[in-house]
């Protein structure tokens, strides 16, 4: 034996060996799952020898032999028995002839067939030639596997189906230490007649689905199969082995085995889930992806979601605005193509650019629908004007708003009607005939038709619970069509890809492909509550991050550059900032950013590497800070080609090689650019708002945050009052622990206290600058606007104030601190997108927990399919938790039983589970009771009541008010005009009932309820 070299182990004989002798077959586990037992890699043999399926197969065999040979024994017997019986029965009774049994004879025909086929030298033949079918199937693998990149095998796997069996074997043979506990106690080993049983159940007959745990077999699946996806209790196939241990050994029904309950999760996933899709980015990475579309769509379907969703731009009540559709991105930036261009009259439907009739008679031309809080729709039109000769002119120039209920004829109509006018001139030259009737009339094929708006969130996340750095770039999507009372709970956080090696612009090159499919093929959908079918386009409404991720997103260099704004061009070179006009411009947004302007630019930057002139590139990208890290990797790519081309054919000029290689640039197109930069209704200068996250607690905040004389500091941290503040307990000696290292939600705390602490440990400058950071941080976490101008106006002045002193403190933060500079630019975000809590990234930086969970239970090789997978499991389970509807192979829609979309609703632990929260606003005045208590013999008391001079009611300067006797009761909180909850101790601002309304200040003492239950005061 060669030195160093392991002596070669033979293969079981139920081991089978492919053709080319690198994959095997266990022979057992075939014979007892069929087809949902393939082929393994050689490698994992020894593996899957081990695993409890194996065993599981090797049980079930060797009690099949045993039935089989307790069954030949038995029969020998039997025969031996008939056969003495007979041979008695024969010797009793003496034939009167003896006759000789005739032998049975084939007939003609039959003998002739056997002939036939003895003698033939024909061979059966199917009509295929197998030698040359199998090498042409063998070199088209081969060519999917190279084009597919999955030679690098432990990398990347290909795409399997969710219910093919050998997957579910592969996840079932996950090994860890419970595991092997479990297989030493023969724990995962049931009896050999309950496997018999279960496949027998498996492959004879279907077991009856109960409607009402529709489309779970049973109560028993449904609650497995909730409890297996739930977002962040995550549980291995081991864990929920002891559970089905447990359930059984405690007499429990319907309890199936693990490998029955994860064929039933895959047959559910396959046939209602969300579709798992593999794509391969430009740059030949591999990953996969949750459709998109599917998750708005569930939206839609969802009944108690439906019904929430906005599905034009809103007129806020009072001017009061609060939601992102209530401000100007929706109701005035956008291009009104984006918008859901239909209105739905019921019997007719009304598209914008279509001439329209009123009830009184005249014309309009609608060119954007809204609608109010209530529901009411109103168009934004062109008015229609006729001269004497009935020629039509549309007044452009300045739009009218219309109830939809003065409407009266569409487009359709007129021209049924022969109504339509003749236009003039100036009409015609604007184009407006031409837009009659509107293309996406024909899209809609009848349907009402809508937009939907997605937020874009794309992150760098580590899998691993540990400090061990496992990096993951994340995406995740919002419905922007929803309240955003909806989309700050994790419920509606929806995972789209996630990847280890493919970056955000390189996952969303494949959603866009998917959001364009909506704008040429609106997606079906059935409405949740009416049934009715809509027809649904997707459009990106922004794209919130962090500064560097929203710096990817927008092709630009990054905070270090000489141009560090993603938003405008304010910069320039170090020597340049340092001077008083350069420093100053600091303090001011400079020449605003688009979308063409940056595309622009890199396609100039492309045209230049078809130069092979690398420093030509690069002095590009310095000079206004545009270096996209998509398009760069096509640059080196193009400049290196270039050289080779030089190099190998030194007679071709430059401009024909600049020539050829931008022709292969036109072709590629798609490819080479940042899909966020040729996207229809996204702007990425303008749609990466500045993220209140990132850039005011962890970076203005951070920047601030200064712990001086420690011990007093942490006294009066822990002496902070609390109970205004909506805050969980402040830990001031954790936070002066760990000071460097502190997170959102602590810097959030220091901010709202900070100034009632520090006024005599840092200088006059430095507590000015605390007032003021103060200041902004409450203006910037106003959940409503209701003065839009005067709102804008104080951001403004608390901004520079900020930046003022943070100037005065320390120059050199504003030349090297980008999140300073971006305060310039929170007054046009907020007029945009509203309060800037409503894209915050709260919710999507707490979802990475949840991702976190599925990472850490994949199966480490393919994690991109496998999360992708698991997330898509959770979003089903979510919307048939809420009775959601699913469409099915045939076209229908169906939904879950009664029992299981009811279920959520009667049990509030599950919705905090899956993070639901059924949001019941509180009313201004009402109050709760204090609970009931239980006495000395653990039975609950009867509520008491004290008349009215026992209470500290009395003692006021208006106890009069009361009758002296009066019973009253202790209550244990009250609601504010805020929808505040205010308990004993809590400090108000209330109107004096002595002076005429007067605002007072004081601090609650006792809140009482009369005996009636219908009165509380304080």
């Amino acid at each position: 034996m060669g030195k160093g070299r392991k002596a070669k182990t033979a293969l079981p004989d139920f081991v089978e060996l492919s053709d080319d002798c690198k994959k095997v077959r266990c022979n057992i586990c075939k014979a007892l799952h069929g087809q949902n037992s393939g082929w393994i890699q050689k490698e994992s043999l020894a593996y899957h020898l081990k695993s409890d399926v194996h065993a599981h197969s090797v049980v079930a065999q060797q009690n099949r032999e045993s039935i089989r040979t307790a069954g030949e024994q038995s029969m020998q017997e039997e025969s031996a028995i008939e056969e003495r019986d007979f041979i008695m029965l024969s010797s009793t009774i003496k034939p009167a002839v003896t006759t000789t049994a005739p032998v049975p004879r084939p007939s003609v025909e039959e003998q002739e067939m056997w002939d036939n086929h003895a003698f033939s030298n024909e061979i059966f033949d199917a009509g295929i030639d197998h030698t040359a079918a199998a090498v042409e199937e063998r070199k088209r693998l081969e060519q999917e596997a190279t084009n597919f990149d999955l030679w690098r095998g432990a990398d990347f796997l290909p795409e399997e189906d969710p219910n093919d069996g050998e997957l579910l074997m592969d996840q079932l043979e996950q090994d860890d230490i419970l595991t092997e506990l479990l297989q030493n106690i023969d724990l995962n080993s049931p009896e050999a007649t309950d496997l018999l049983d279960e496949e027998v159940r498996g492959h004879t007959r279907q077991p009856k689905i109960p409607d009402a745990w529709s489309p779970y077999e049973s109560k028993m699946m449904f609650l497995l199969d909730t409890l297996d996806n739930l977002p962040r209790m995550r549980i291995s196939n081991s864990l929920m082995n002891v559970f089905l241990w447990v359930l059984r050994e405690a007499g429990a029904r319907d309890v199936p085995s693990l490998y029955h309950l994860r064929k039933v999760q895959a047959s559910l996933r396959k046939s209602s889930g969300v579709p798992t899709t593999q794509h391969k980015s430009p740059k030949g990475n591999i990953y996969s992806m949750n459709d998109p579309r599917t998750l708005v769509a569930m939206d839609w379907a969802n009944p108690t979601v439906c019904d929430h969703i906005r599905r034009y731009p809103v007129i806020p009540l009072d001017g009061v605005i609060s939601e992102v559709y209530h401000a100007q991105k929706w109701r005035k930036d956008a291009d009104r193509h984006t918008l859901s261009p239909m209105y739905d009259a019921g019997d007719r439907h009304y598209y914008i650019d279509e001439l329209a009739r009123l009830k009184n008679g005249n014309f309009i031309i609608p060119v954007r629908w809204l609608e109010d809080d209530n529901g009411n729709v109103f168009a934004d039109a062109y008015t229609v004007t006729f001269d004497h000769q009935f020629v039509a002119n549309v007044i452009d120039s300045n739009p009218i708003l219309v109830k939809t209920s003065d409407l009266q004829d569409n487009f359709l109509d007129l021209m049924d009607l022969s109504l339509l006018p003749t236009w003039n001139s100036q009409t015609i030259e604007s184009g407006h005939p031409e837009r009659m009737p509107n293309p996406d009339r024909a899209l809609a094929e009848g349907d009402p038709l809508y937009a939907s708006w997605i937020d874009v969130f794309g992150d760098d996340v580590s899998g691993n619970r540990s400090k061990s750095w496992n990096k993951h770039w994340n995406t995740y999507i919002s419905h922007r069509n929803l309240p955003r009372k909806f989309l700050q709970q994790e419920f509606h956080t929806h995972f789209v890809s996630t990847s280890p090696v493919a970056s955000i612009p390189e996952q969303f090159h494949g959603i866009k492909q998917v959001i364009e499919s909506t704008h040429k093929k609106p997606m079906k959908v059935r409405y949740g509550t009416s049934g009715v079918q809509v027809r649904l386009k997707i459009y990106v409404n922004c794209g919130p991050g962090d500064n560097p991720a929203q710096s990817e997103v927008c092709g630009h260099i990054g905070g270090n550059g000489n141009h560090p704004c993603r938003k405008c061009l304010v910069g320039g070179p170090q020597q340049v900032k340092e001077t008083d006009i350069g420093f100053h411009s600091l303090f001011e947004a400079g020449v605003a950013r688009s979308a063409e302007g940056i595309l622009l630019d890199v396609k100039s930057q492309v045209e230049l590497a078809c130069l092979g002139i690398a420093q030509n590139v690069q002095n590009q990208q310095t000079k206004n800070g545009i270096k996209d890290g998509y398009t760069q990797f096509w640059i080196e790519h193009l400049i290196d080609r270039a050289r080779t081309l030089r190099k190998n054919h030194p007679g071709r000029t430059t401009v024909d090689i600049q020539t050829e290689l931008l022709t292969w640039v036109h072709e590629n197109k798609s490819d080479i650019y940042n899909p966020f930069l040729t996207l229809d209704g996204f702007d990425p200068a303008l749609d990466t708002p500045v993220e209140i996250l990132h850039t005011i607690l962890l970076g203005i905040v951070k920047y601030l945050w200064h712990a001086s004389q420690k011990q007093t500091y942490s006294v009066r941290l822990q002496s902070t009052e609390r109970s205004g503040l909506s805050i969980h307990a402040i830990r001031p000696n954790y936070i002066m622990q760990y000071a460097g290292s502190l997170n959102g939600r602590q810097f959030k705390t220091i901010t709202q206290v900070n100034v009632f602490h520090v006024y005599d440990l840092v200088d006059a400058t430095r507590f000015l600058l605390t007032k003021a950071v103060g200041e902004l941080a409450a203006l910037l976490w106003i959940p409503e606007i209701r003065n839009m101008e005067e709102y804008l106006s104080d951001i403004e002045v608390a901004a520079a104030n900020v930046l003022d002193l943070f100037a005065m403190i320390d120059p050199s933060k504003m030349t090297s601190k980008i999140k300073l500079h971006l305060l310039v630019h929170l007054k046009a975000d907020i007029l945009r997108f509203g309060p800037l809590v409503g894209v915050a990234t709260e919710v999507f930086e707490c979802f990475n927990a949840i991702f976190r969970f599925c990472s850490i239970f994949s199966n480490h090789l393919a994690p991109s399919r496998d999360i992708a997978f698991q997330l898509a499991s959770q979003e089903v389970l979510k919307h048939r938790l809420t009775g959601g509807w699913w469409p099915t192979i045939d076209g229908e829609w169906e939904r879950p039983g009664p029992s299981v979309r009811n279920f959520i609703h009667t049990h509030p632990t599950l919705q905090a589970l899956v993070g639901w929260t059924n949001v019941e606003p509180l009313v201004n005045g009402s109050f709760r009771l204090e609970p009931l208590k239980r006495g000395a013999s653990q039975k609950v008391e009867s509520r008491k009541y004290i008349p009215w001079f026992l209470t500290q009611g009395a003692k006021t300067l208006n106890y009069t008010s009361e009758d002296a006797n009066s019973q009253w009761t202790l209550c244990r909180f009250t609601v504010a005009r805020s929808e505040d909850k205010c308990f004993v101790g809590s400090w108000i601002f209330a109107r004096s009932p002595l002076h005429d309304g007067e605002v007072i200040t004081g601090r609650i003492v006792e809140i009482l309820a009369n005996t009636v239950g219908n009165r509380a005061v304080i």
